[in-house]
């Protein structure tokens, strides 16, 4: 190893870790925690020292499974036979017979990860161009789910068929504006962007700051 090299790197137990990594650890990630470097690299290269050889020998074994799939898949093509392919799958091990039932119990998790609900998309407010799909996909979800469901019922003209129905959808619309606390209501009085500014949403006599971008809501 040349002196260059040595210097980005250091040695704990014999495991050869990069200089940043070792530094980010031992003074940033753990202070206040109250564990000791000495007992977290300890730790750590236990785990190292664990998995390593049950990870190389995943591998192996994912890299035998992908050859038998890749061979069949040349001499049969896509399969057609569903039932003999699933047999060649169970033979070589790739499906497994299911097990017997069975419970996992976790601790030490954090609520946020355990109890709490929390939103399932991670938006960056400085892109409002991002913000703003986020949203409108939450409420495309949000309509297509009432849309399939029994919460919108089933008569006066408004059955779910094979096609669109109008007289759903506007129901479905509906049914989401009573709830949203106003915000669909307010969406969907946008005006167009040669107008320059909204009509409703309590943002009344407010000018957009890039009318060339507007487009509208979906709602």
């Amino acid at each position: 190893m040349n002196d260059a090299l040595r210097s980005s790197v250091s040695d704990v137990a014999g495991l050869t870790i990069a200089r940043e990594f070792y530094d980010f650890i031992c003074d940033e990630a753990l202070l206040g925690t109250g564990i000791e470097n000495a007992i977290f690299w300890a730790n750590f290269l236990s785990i190292i020292h664990d998995l390593t050889p049950k990870n190389r020998a995943l591998l192996v074994r994912r890299d035998e499974l992908q050859a038998k799939l890749d061979a069949w898949h040349r001499e049969h093509g896509a399969p057609v036979d569903i039932a003999g392919h699933e047999t060649f799958l169970r033979k070589i091990g790739y499906l497994l017979p299911e097990g017997p039932e069975f419970s996992v119990a976790t601790a030490n998790v954090d609520p946020e990860i355990a109890t709490v609900a929390g939103p399932q998309l991670v938006v960056p407010v400085m892109n409002a161009r991002y913000a703003l799909n986020a949203a409108d996909a939450r409420w495309g979800s949000l309509c297509d789910a009432l849309y399939g469901s029994d919460a919108i019922p089933h008569t006066d003209g408004a059955e779910r068929g094979k096609g669109y129905n109008p007289k759903r959808g506007a129901k479905v619309i509906a049914w989401a504006r009573s709830r949203s606390g106003g915000q669909g209501r307010g969406l969907s009085q946008l005006a167009r962007p040669d107008e320059g500014r909204p009509r409703g949403g309590g943002r009344q006599g407010r000018p957009h700051l890039h009318p060339q971008a507007e487009r509208g809501p979906r709602l």
